[in-house]
């Protein structure tokens, strides 16, 4: 008797019958849908470095949102870009701050889809950075408490103007305890945070920064964003987040931490998410424009292996993109 043949490409050999076998599917409602929403912008503004993606005004960007929608989209991520910052961010909690009139908007427009924006005050903040900070000579500090407590006011502007989920990326110590304590207080116990738990210090942010305007003016960002050498601490700073009330875990970026997605989701067991982020965007277009790749082809094999590596949620800039290949 001849010794056993293992072969798995018998269930290769038809896309009819790859598609049966298929382990790891993309839908529509695996994507969440980044918006850039100036108060700069009559209508909308091309971004250099991301082809394709545009600030908007609150008219356009009511125009995104519905046609997210109607494509199958369940959700979009607000960032907001004032006609102008300062030192404390006040634009950031303001009650008809961008943001806060984007939401209102949006809702009314849309009521059926999710909507979450981002709360961070890079965008409001005169110096660019994510908090509240102070010079000592060459030497800067973000101070960690007084930024938590704009934080927690923001999210609660947000909420109160009709946000579903409130997004903190600033990677603060304590923020998210502290703004589900402020959403409870505020009355918005319905109001989810999905947490920037694992954020890392990364190359690949540069064109968001155009986007959103909000380049530091000294320093960098490495004293609070994470070093990416560092798996085990990713899973303390995801704990933190978890003990602290976060609802679903964010990891930024997302390809070159596809192991940290793995590690967070197989630990923790929470709905997890990951930002498919500029730059990693920007690669993409560049190599597919020279001819490197097919666009669509390289795009449906990344976020395949977000969501094999165990991504509940992708937020990416193909988001639209993605709504109508994975129907075909």
């Amino acid at each position: 008797m001849k010794p056993l043949v293992h072969r798995p490409r018998r269930l290769r050999s038809s896309a009819a019958l790859r598609n049966l076998v298929r382990e790891t599917k993309l839908t529509a409602h695996d994507f969440i849908l980044p918006l850039f929403v100036s108060e700069k912008v009559e209508t909308r503004h091309q971004i250099a470095s991301m082809p394709g993606v545009e600030q908007l005004s609150i008219a356009a960007a009511v125009e995104e949102a519905k046609q997210a929608l109607q494509l199958g989209l369940q959700a979009v991520l607000l960032f907001g870009i004032p006609a102008s910052k300062d030192d404390a961010a006040t634009a950031a909690f303001a009650e008809n701050g961008i943001v806060q009139q984007a939401v209102r908007a949006i809702k009314a427009a849309a009521p059926g889809l999710v909507v979450i924006t981002d709360v961070c005050l890079c965008e409001y903040m005169s110096h660019g950075h994510c908090g509240v900070t102070r010079r000592d000579g060459e030497h800067f500090h973000v101070l960690n408490d007084e930024t938590v407590a704009l934080l927690a006011k923001t999210a609660v502007s947000h909420a109160t103007a009709g946000a579903d989920l409130v997004a903190p990326s600033d990677m603060m110590d304590g923020r998210i305890g502290a703004i589900r304590h402020a959403l409870d207080e505020a009355g918005h116990h319905d109001t989810g945070i999905i947490s920037y738990a694992v954020k890392f210090a990364s190359v690949f942010y540069g064109p968001f920064r155009e986007a959103a305007e909000s380049p530091p003016q000294f320093g960098d960002r490495r004293s609070y964003q994470m070093d990416p050498a560092n798996a085990a601490e990713a899973l303390r700073e995801a704990a933190l987040d978890v003990e602290e009330g976060a609802d679903v875990l964010m990891i930024k970026p997302a390809t070159p931490y596809l192991d940290i997605v793995w590690r967070v989701r197989e630990r923790f067991g929470k709905p997890t998410a990951v930002y498919h982020v500029s730059g990693e965007f920007a690669m993409v277009k560049a190599g597919a424009e020279k001819g490197c790749f097919e666009e669509r082809a390289a795009v449906l094999e990344i976020m395949t292996s977000l969501k094999r590596a165990g991504a509940d949620l992708i937020v990416t800039y193909w988001a639209k993109e993605l709504a109508a290949w994975t129907r075909s």
